[in-house]
């Protein structure tokens, strides 16, 4: 995943590089976009925010996102709506 903060809105962009793109209004200061992350995930996903775990990348803008309670195949439909 790849992330980029402050930006107008929040929102999934699409694909880039085989990486999901998703545009956060957060700034990536003392973990806020980290933080606004999971909850705009969490939101697209249909679960709570602190299920949203972050593996890789904490400090920079490629993420690796582990998501508990969802398989790949349910990620990829929620993602697709």
């Amino acid at each position: 995943m790849r992330v980029k903060p402050r930006a107008p809105r929040d929102a999934i962009e699409g694909e880039q590089g085989g990486a999901l793109v998703v545009r956060l209004q957060a700034p990536p200061v003392e973990g806020e976009a980290n933080a606004a992350l999971a909850r705009f995930l969490g939101r697209a996903l249909g679960v709570p925010p602190s299920s949203v775990k972050i593996l890789r990348g904490a400090t920079g803008r490629e993420k690796l996102l582990r998501f508990e309670g969802l398989t790949a195949s349910v990620l990829r439909e929620r993602l697709a709506r």
